[in-house]
């Protein structure tokens, strides 16, 4: 982890949303670790978020717990203006919230096609869009979107979350063509298997899991994820905007 000496974020806000746990929490405590304060998205469950707030508070930021299903316009809106008006300025936004329920293709319903793209692809554009007031107005603005593994691979029974996360690597390239002439990088986090709650060794891993390999014989943390994140948001990444980092032990080499 980072030395509690590294506070290149010192003073900065960020939106991390789905950071009720896993992924998403780990994002939000690097970044308090570096001296930024945390504006703490979750869909539903208030209760995880104020863990995550717990632990950003711990690790000497300050938290502010959000809820809402951001594929609706409204609420999108309302909780970027909520996280600027807590904290008084936004300098990141790490869209992370998304579902990925697994169904055989012929199986699919246009229901749940909708309801995984309108949390994985909807809410990246709403959050990223109802945030670029705040993030034209900071001298170090940043947007990490986080992918996936099998945007970049495919698998099966994940068509819809597949096509979710394969059009976030588009919408960061082309966001990164028009933003980061104001000053404001866009870039994407791609993780492969990573070791969470929701894959604890006796949970039932997703089909695509079972064949994946990787070269360094593990799965991650989502640390590994959390400081992929870290990086791209500080002063020392300025000069990336557009790329895609993998965080996958090798499962995939681009």
């Amino acid at each position: 982890m980072t030395s509690a000496s590294n506070q290149d974020l010192q003073g900065r806000v960020a939106l991390v949303t789905g950071a009720s746990r896993n992924i998403g929490r780990a994002i939000a405590v690097a970044l308090a670790s570096r001296g930024a304060n945390i504006a703490v998205h979750v869909g539903q469950d208030h209760a995880a978020g104020e863990e995550t707030a717990a632990a950003v508070r711990a690790a000497g930021g300050e938290a502010h717990v959000l809820s809402g299903d951001l594929s609706n316009p409204d609420i999108a809106r309302s909780v970027v203006a909520n996280a600027a008006g807590q904290f008084g300025r936004l300098d990141m936004v790490i869209n992370n919230a998304a579902i990925r329920p697994e169904a055989p293709f012929a199986e699919l319903t246009y229901e749940n096609w909708r309801k995984v793209m309108g949390i994985a692809l909807d809410a990246v554009f709403l959050v990223s869009q109802a945030a670029l007031p705040h993030l034209k107005a900071s001298d170090m603005a940043s947007v990490v979107n986080i992918g996936g593994l099998t945007g970049h691979t495919g698998a099966t029974e994940r068509a819809h979350v597949i096509t979710a996360k394969a059009g976030l690597v588009g919408l960061t390239k082309a966001m990164a063509h028009e933003l980061s002439p104001l000053g404001i990088t866009i870039n994407c986090v791609s993780p492969g298997l990573i070791q969470t709650a929701r894959l604890g060794a006796a949970a039932h891993a997703p089909k695509h899991h079972d064949t994946r390999t990787n070269l360094v014989g593990h799965r991650g943390s989502p640390e590994d994820v959390a400081e992929a994140v870290a990086f791209l948001c500080g002063p020392a990444s300025r000069y990336i905007t557009g790329e895609t980092l993998h965080v996958n032990g090798g499962a995939y080499l681009a």
